[in-house]
């Protein structure tokens, strides 16, 4: 499946498979592979999703992919039987250009033209039989959203893929005979440099792309004698009227608009439709930015108390395993590890899975329905002040879900400075796994009242340093476009789809899959890290009177009928439990280490507790909060807003009786925790997509001198102010 995006294909590609796709990456490249196993009939089939593209000439590594899959020339993909080419019905003139470049390929194709619902709201009225006959390839109606069309499609690939492809004489040629003929001498060119065999789309796109992508992958032994047969081709096709590049676009659209012509039937005037009186209000330069900054800040509004219920919900659930798999093992050093160390300190972070799961939902929405191009159409004006284009806000804003998708999004930027400092800054957006750090602090030090007819506190404060990040990103990308990556900011040009409900099945894959990373993670990283870290922190010490007061605090339990009677000994035991292991804590390797960078975290107003649950927070963020419990003698198994938690934070003293915590304090651990790369999986995915070491370990190093800087001023500017 191939087409424009904003067609419909990932709907339609979801409607007709009717499960979710398996993903991966294609071989030695970093484009995603999606595939899918249908049946048609009695036959099985493999349906694979490529890249959305405007045009098979290659500029980007996504476009080459689809190009290659196509000629069946890419690695662990067979040759396709069949080619479903998705055409937006609304918008077909523009569509029918991919569409006239796939027919240069000579494969079995099928034409889809969807969303033909959105065709007939316009007066728009398409001739299907006859568009079917001019194209000489079958033309299938649809309309994904509502199923409709799906069993004639089945249908029909299985007999386009029974037939093999024929050069239909009735469809007019595009090119002129002076075009096929240079490409005919090229391919004997190429043959004499040991090249046979080229396909003819290719020799194609050699002598139209000047300077292309296909051109710098042919030329290498033969540089010379390629470029010069190459720039003797292009002047004598100029002497013949055929001007390369820019005489592609002309002739397909001529070819376009004589296939069209009696087929297209279009109203004597445009009438103004549903998206046209929402953009007039929604891209105003004014009341489109309150709009936006709006629904941002009633995202997180409904994200920070919708999640609650399910929070705890998840919260009780762990704390249910832990009890049952605790009374299972024996106490000691391997009930501690599994419980505390595993069950524990993963559980803490899925706590979160609720809170995340209703960001990516909300984020999938608002792309999948048309605005978030009205987004990025909104900050293109300080984008470019900036350096950079439109096209870096819809990676930017991914971010805030998670960087790793954002920086995978910016494949779609050709200009290669711009999406090096887009990936330089995605990772200052602050991305879900900073919202804990956030609702432990503004829980703790932040009233929660209302304000500003009805906001609490506690989430505009969430919100605010949610955005920080975004803030600071500014003047990063200018000095980055300014210096390491200076250049020419190219125009931004994108379409604005019209708007649509959601697809439930796209929102729903879309979600799943990002959840679905995030508990992988949990289950690998996260619990690589806990485990380290509750290693640390049990050893070397001697735990034998901790493991005799489980003993006798499990004892007591088991008489559920005098549990009143031993409610008392019990908290009195508990707390002799949590002392005990607060002291062997900071006896332990993980307390010396607090106790060894204690001196370089004080100018932050930290103790050496903060310290250690920073630095064990590097790999993953999330880490922080199970950290906490630990040190704080209250087991892993906590979550941000837990009471417990809370209280000991605000409990927490210096040797002198000062507190550890203040607003302050807090203020600093938040700007720290909003500026810093503490994320082992960002700066992987940035050493994947830049293919070098160097520009990881740049943001790495970056990142954390701006976020000890910004938490120094947060904290000793708050220190003075308070």
């Amino acid at each position: 499946m191939i087409g424009n995006p904003n067609t419909g294909k990932s709907t339609l590609f979801n409607a007709l498979s009717g499960s979710r796709a398996l993903t991966g990456n294609y071989p030695g490249v970093t484009v995603e592979k999606k595939i899918s196993r249908m049946t048609c009939g009695d036959r099985a089939v493999d349906l694979i999703d490529l890249p959305g593209t405007y045009s098979l000439a290659p500029r980007t590594l996504d476009e080459m992919v689809a190009v290659n899959v196509l000629l069946g020339k890419q690695s662990d993909v067979r040759a396709p039987d069949v080619v479903i080419c998705i055409v937006d019905a609304s918008n077909i003139e523009r569509n029918l250009y991919l569409v006239s470049q796939v027919l240069d390929m000579a494969l079995p194709t099928i034409v889809v033209l969807n969303m033909c619902d959105v065709a007939a709201a316009r007066g728009i009225q398409i001739d299907v039989p006859a568009l079917s006959k001019r194209l000489g390839l079958p033309v299938i109606k649809t309309e994904a959203h509502r199923k409709r069309g799906l069993d004639e499609l089945r249908s029909t690939i299985v007999s386009v893929a029974a037939v093999a492809p024929t050069h239909h004489l009735d469809r007019p040629p595009i090119f002129p005979a002076a075009f096929a003929a240079e490409c005919e001498q090229l391919g004997a060119m190429l043959t004499s440099l040991g090249k046979p065999q080229t396909p003819y789309f290719l020799l194609e796109r050699l002598l139209l792309d000047v300077g292309g992508y296909l051109e710098g992958h042919f030329v290498d032994g033969q540089a010379s004698q390629l470029t010069a047969h190459l720039v003797g081709a292009r002047e004598r096709l100029a002497a013949q009227g055929v001007k390369v590049p820019a005489a592609e676009a002309r002739l397909r659209y001529e070819w376009i608009r004589n296939i069209l012509e009696g087929v297209l039937t279009r109203p004597a005037s445009r009438p103004v439709t549903v998206s046209d009186k929402l953009d007039s209000f929604l891209t105003h330069r004014v009341a489109g930015l309150v709009v936006f900054a709006l629904l941002m800040l009633g995202m997180f509004q409904a994200i920070y108390t919708g999640a609650k219920p399910l929070m705890e919900l998840c919260d009780a659930g762990k704390d249910r395993v832990g009890n049952v798999v605790g009374g299972w093992l024996p106490a000691g050093m391997l009930n501690s590890l599994v419980v505390d160390g595993i069950i524990g300190g993963v559980g803490a972070v899925l706590v979160f899975l609720p809170q995340i799961t209703l960001l990516f939902l909300f984020m999938a929405i608002l792309e999948d329905c048309g605005y978030m191009a009205r987004a990025a159409f909104l900050v293109d004006r300080l984008m470019t002040r900036l350096g950079l284009s439109g096209k870096s806000f819809v990676p930017l804003m991914s971010s805030f879900a998670c960087a790793v998708p954002g920086i995978l999004a910016t494949r779609v930027i050709e200009n290669r400075r711009d999406r090096m400092t887009t990936i330089l800054v995605a990772p200052l957006m602050s991305c879900s796994a900073r919202q804990p750090v956030y609702v432990l602090m503004a829980t703790a030090f932040v009233p929660a009242t209302t304000v500003l007819g009805g906001w609490q506190l506690p989430t505009l404060v969430v919100f605010g340093m949610t955005f920080l990040g975004a803030l600071v990103a500014v003047p990063i990308a200018w000095l980055l476009k300014k210096t390491v990556f200076r250049g020419e900011t190219p125009p931004f040009v994108m379409e604005l789809p019209s708007y649509k409900w959601p697809s439930p099945g796209v929102i729903f894959n879309r979600v799943y899959e990002q959840a679905r990373e995030f508990v992988v993670r949990a289950g690998t990283l996260i619990m690589a890290t806990t485990v380290l870290i509750w290693g640390a922190g049990y050893f070397p010490g001697d735990h034998s009177r901790v493991d005799e007061l489980t003993a006798q605090i499990e004892a007591l339990q088991a008489d559920p009928t005098r549990a009143e009677e031993h409610a008392e000994e019990i908290d009195d035991l508990v707390s002799q439990q949590n002392q005990m292991r607060g002291q062997l804590l900071e006896e332990s390797y993980l307390g010396r280490f607090g106790h060894a960078i204690e001196p370089a975290v004080r100018p932050l107003g930290w103790d050496w507790r903060i310290g250690v649950g920073v630095m064990a927070s590097f790999p993953a963020r999330e880490v922080i909060v199970t950290t906490l419990g630990t040190i704080y003698s209250l087991g892993s198994s906590v979550e941000a807003d837990d009471r417990n938690l809370v209280s000991a934070v605000q409990a927490a003293r210096w040797p002198d009786g000062r507190p550890v915590y203040n607003v302050p304090v807090a203020v600093s651990i938040m700007v720290f925790f909003a500026l810093c790369a503490q994320c082992a999986s960002t700066l992987l995915v940035i050493r994947r997509e830049t293919n070098s070491w160097r520009w990881p370990v740049f943001t790495f190093c970056y990142m954390t001198a701006l976020a000890y800087l910004g938490a120094l001023l947060a904290y000793q500017i708050g220190r003075l102010w308070s």
